[in-house]
């Protein structure tokens, strides 16, 4: 992974951003000054948004919940492959499906026909069919695997995603928008990072500025899936000790063996004799005696 500080930033040409007819003027903040016509982004608030970023993808991934990268311009698809893999997380690099996550339930069903067809030609199911038949599957499953392999494992909607390129990407920035999805994502000067939850400004066209930011990325999803790991091996041994816990404090919990059970027994004494009873009786017990005692004295 890439040191985080503004002399690997610049070697990665991270402050280069788009021409000045282009920018956004909401990315002002994010500007540093204008060199022939080019917009270059200061290093110093890039450095800062970033390190704030990663501490959220960390923190997320540290709980259990799991990403998206999502880059589908051409410099950007190898790279977010092979991070979002290393990184064990989902990944869409081809385009960005309509309704990915707003209609996931849609998307499922084409993602269940992928694994069908994946399943028939494993076992051969296909050879009974004709040649035009088997092209026809073939060509269907091309399709759904380029668009949905990244994804072919997701159960349900993903706590985040890190994005490149916002403005290619507009619809799964608005779908997670709607849902309330975090974003993280790398925004150029024509971009606006009011739409980002954790907006990172740099060079979003050159690969060594992508690269440099998806390997961050990738790599504090990693540090933060330890943590998660390390938490789940220690959650039944927690789990253990709290029920121990309440059941030695439980008002129900049995007695050790070798301590007394029951009421407490007191010696209740009259003149003629003694009763064992128990405590908190005591009292009527004694009534209870005197009255047989005037029962059994003569009349006069």
């Amino acid at each position: 992974m890439p040191d985080l500080n503004i002399k690997n930033m610049l070697d990665a040409g991270v402050h280069f951003g788009h021409q000045i007819q282009r920018w956004n003027p909401k990315m002002k903040p994010y500007v540093y000054t204008s060199r022939g016509g080019i917009h270059i982004i200061n290093l110093q608030k890039t450095l800062d948004c970033t390190r704030k970023a990663l501490n959220f993808v960390e923190n997320i991934t540290a709980k259990g919940g799991v990403f998206i990268f999502v880059g589908t311009k051409k410099q950007a698809v190898p790279l977010i492959q092979k991070a979002a893999k290393e990184a064990g997380q989902f990944y869409v690099s081809k385009r960005w499906l309509g309704g990915t996550l707003t209609n996931f339930q849609t998307i499922k069903v084409s993602i269940d026909r992928m694994k069908k067809i994946d399943q028939m030609r494993e076992r051969g199911d296909l050879e009974p069919y004709s040649k035009k038949e088997k092209a026809r599957i073939e060509k269907e499953y091309t399709r759904l695997n380029d668009y949905l392999e990244g994804i072919r494992e997701m159960k349900k909607n993903p706590a985040a995603l890190f994005i490149v390129d916002i403005n290619r990407e507009n619809i799964a920035v608005a779908e997670a928008h709607r849902l309330g999805i975090p974003v993280v994502a790398l925004v150029d000067t024509n971009c606006d990072p009011e739409k980002i939850n954790y907006p990172i400004p740099g060079n979003d066209d050159a690969s060594r500025s992508i690269e440099f930011f998806i390997n961050l990325v990738s790599q504090a999803c990693q540090e933060g899936q330890k943590k998660w790991k390390q938490h789940l091996r220690q959650q039944p041994v927690l789990d253990q000790k709290q029920k121990q816990s309440k059941e030695e404090f439980s008002p129900h919990a049995e007695k050790k063996e070798g301590h007394k059970q029951g009421p407490t027994v007191v010696k209740v004494f009259k003149s003629k004799g003694r009763k064992l009873v128990a405590a908190g009786t005591a009292d009527d017990v004694e009534i209870s005696m005197e009255l047989e005692e005037k029962k059994s004295e003569p009349a006069e």
